[in-house]
């Protein structure tokens, strides 16, 4: 169970069907520690208002269950697909918003800054990000989905722009 002496950090990966979040405790800044990570998913065939109403509950949940001192959000990367982008757009823009309700501080980073801030190479893979978050948080195995990783590294790159 966290206690008032842990530093919460959340990290989100933003989107509309699958919404990756990463949580670590860094009281220790040289040895953080993880929490948990998963992912807010959301189905194509429900209303696209819907599935944003389901963004901003299941996070405000996750936000009273663990209640970050501070919360790293991936900035978007936009493709070709205009639709595509605008819709995890307003995702985001849910996301930004659920955090500023529930009173916490927001850092956003691009993806080159999160790939630099853990391999020091702002074009590594993302095989390379993801054995970097093994190491650093000591996990036995790679989180599920390639979001929740992504939400850890997030997450990570938060405690390392951060004075604790």
């Amino acid at each position: 169970m966290l206690n008032s002496k842990n530093k919460v950090i959340m990290g989100i990966d933003p989107g509309l069907a699958t919404i990756g979040y990463g949580l670590i405790n860094a009281q220790d800044k040289k040895n953080p520690q993880f929490i948990s990570c998963g992912c807010i998913e959301t189905k194509p065939d429900t209303e696209f208002k819907e599935r944003l109403n389901i963004i901003n509950k299941e996070l405000t949940q996750l936000i009273k269950k663990y209640q970050p001192d501070v919360c790293g959000v991936e900035e978007l990367f936009f493709a070709k697909n205009v639709k595509t982008a605008m819709s995890v757009g307003q995702a985001r823009g849910v996301i930004i918003m659920t955090l500023s309700q529930n009173k916490v501080p927001i850092r956003e980073f691009t993806p080159l800054q999160i790939k630099q801030a853990l391999t020091s190479y702002g074009r590594a893979p993302k095989k390379q990000v993801e054995d970097m978050v093994m190491i650093t948080l000591n996990l036995k195995q790679r989180p599920k989905k390639d979001d929740a990783a992504d939400a850890l590294a997030i997450a990570l790159t938060t405690l390392y722009s951060q004075e604790y």
